[in-house]
This record gives C-alpha cells, structure tokens and sequence, in this order.
C-alpha cells in the first residue's frame, strides 16, 4: 500500500494505491465486463466531510459537494491513465456503478473496500454502513477508482492531479 494526504479546497483528503484483493480480482468482469485488462491497481479516497455522516439531516447537503470533488480528481486522473493507454474507470460512491464503462451485473461497496483495503472498522446506520476514521471518526466520504495500470503508475499520477489542486 501506499498512503498520502493532501488538502484540497480547505478540505482534507487521504489516498491510498493497493493491488485489488482478491473479491476485485474474482468479480472484475462482474463489475467491468467491458474490460479488457485484468485490474492492477485500485486508489481510495477519503475525504472529510465537515460534519459527521450520523447527522441525519445535514449530510445530505455536504454528499453532493464530497461526490463532486472526488468527480474531479478522479476524472483528472482518469484522462492521464487513459492517454497512457491503462483501462480506468471510477465508480459512483452514490450507486456502486462504474462512471467510464458499462454497466455490470455487480456493484462495489466502497465502504467494503475500505474496510478490506484499510481495516478500517465500519458501522451499520440506517441502510448505509459508515467508515470509522481514525481521526475523522464518521465525517468521512469513500471513493474508488480502478485501473490496470501498475500501482507506482497509479501513485504518480495521483500524486501529479493532488498536487496541482
């Protein structure tokens, strides 16, 4: 694994590059049938959100706004990848859908593979389970982004978008 941080518009975001364990490997095509390449690298993306995610009124307000800055990381780092020639795609937090490709049979719980990928603990609230952060607690929102490009590939290119933000 390889873990970073970076504040981006006054807010804070940790990413993490990993090699897919083994539920991405087995179920790739389940997710991405239009793939051609096996996945080679995954990036997580906590962002902390200004309130706690167990409010359960205000982070209806704040979820659009955590779902559009990943949006554009996560695109920015697609179109690098992409030119590259690396199949990447980013899955929707709000649905568990891939953005670049076509749809699957399955949809990715981000909040598995941060749990898997981290070890963070999780909690059942309502009918979403909620990531506990080490220093944000619940205020934190999870994304995805796969791609099969190497995972130093993937770190640089990350590094790259995050540090021009």
């Amino acid at each position: 694994m390889v873990a970073g941080s970076k504040t981006f518009n006054q807010g804070k975001i940790q990413y993490s590059v990993h090699t897919p364990y083994q539920f991405l490997d087995l179920h790739c095509h389940e997710l991405l049938p239009d793939w051609t390449l096996p996945m080679s690298s995954l990036l997580i993306i906590l962002q902390n959100s200004p309130v706690c995610l167990t409010d359960p009124i205000t982070p209806e307000y704040y979820k659009p706004t955590l779902r559009t800055q990943f949006l554009e990381i996560g695109l920015a780092i697609a179109h690098l990848l992409k030119l590259q020639r690396y199949q990447v795609d980013l899955f929707d937090p709000a649905t568990g859908l891939p953005l670049l490709s076509g749809r699957g049979s399955l949809r990715l719980d981000d909040v598995t593979v941060v749990r898997s990928c981290l070890g963070y603990p999780t909690i059942q609230f309502g009918q979403c389970r909620l990531i506990e952060h080490p220093q944000w607690q619940y205020a934190v929102y999870p994304s995805v982004l796969v791609s099969s490009a190497p995972v130093d590939v993937l770190q640089i290119t990350t590094e790259a978008i995050l540090s021009e933000k």
